[in-house]
């Protein structure tokens, strides 16, 4: 799904995600700095692979396709650096600077007392089933998706860690209804099919399951059609398809 501007995001959550951007940032001036010295570093290099992650993920959805495609191809080199930690042929730390740089230029990060503390978003659904649960670990699309889904109406949770997702999931009692679950693939703690497959066994047909994900490969996508998944959904995202999507699927 191919991403674009996105004209109706707010401007307080745009600012959010260039508060969120700076800290991202950061962590990957402390990654460089770590493999200035130490190019091997593994700690280092997956905190630096995880990073990029995000900002691939969220660039995008947020207007910024520039930075999400230096992202793409920043992330599969570092992904290269973690299969070989020993094999060191260019000077990572710089590489990791440079990119840093090129995303500041993209995006220009908001200090971080920009717009004061982020706030934390209301979470619906308290008293009644959700009709839609966001499993992501990205606080900026996390806090992107929350904003459509709140703005239209929907009752929705919001879960940032697979493992914890997993745990809610089994115990959440949803009144006969399906819920829509949007379930990202990489998941700090339990990763996205794993979870599907831990749902699809202990409570099969509760939950209708969309993954979403970076990965944009057929195999990638027939891997989740052929477990069950409703969809698959490639990061960027825009949130007006997904919105519509979103509207097509509960029923309403």
């Amino acid at each position: 799904m191919e991403a674009s501007p996105e004209a109706d995001i707010p401007p307080e959550l745009l600012v959010e995600y260039r508060r969120a951007v700076a800290t991202q940032v950061a962590a990957i001036k402390a990654c460089a700095d770590r493999l200035d010295q130490h190019p091997s570093d593994r700690d280092a290099l997956e905190t630096f692979r995880r990073e990029v992650h995000k900002v691939r993920g969220s660039a995008g959805s947020y207007g910024f396709p520039e930075a999400s495609d230096l992202a793409a191809g920043m992330e599969e080199t570092a992904k290269d650096w973690a299969q070989n930690a020993n094999d060191v042929q260019l000077d990572r730390g710089a590489l990791a600077r440079w990119f840093m740089e090129r995303i500041t230029d993209f995006i220009k990060p908001a200090p971080p007392d920009a717009a004061g503390p982020m706030p934390a978003r209301k979470l619906s659904g308290e008293t009644e089933a959700p009709e839609v649960i966001s499993i992501e670990d990205d606080r900026s699309l996390a806090e992107l998706l929350a904003y459509g889904l709140e703005s239209r109406g929907y009752r929705f949770l919001t879960y940032r860690n697979g493992a914890e997702a997993l745990e809610a999931l089994l115990e959440l009692k949803t009144g006969g209804r399906r819920p829509l679950v949007l379930l990202d693939v990489d998941l700090p703690g339990l990763d996205g099919f794993s979870l599907f497959e831990r749902l699809e066994t202990e409570r099969p047909g509760v939950y209708r399951v969309v993954f979403t994900s970076v990965h944009s490969t057929e195999d990638e996508q027939m891997r989740a059609l052929e477990a069950g998944a409703l969809d698959y959904l490639v990061k960027p995202i825009s949130l007006r398809v997904v919105l519509e999507k979103i509207r097509r699927w509960v029923g309403r």
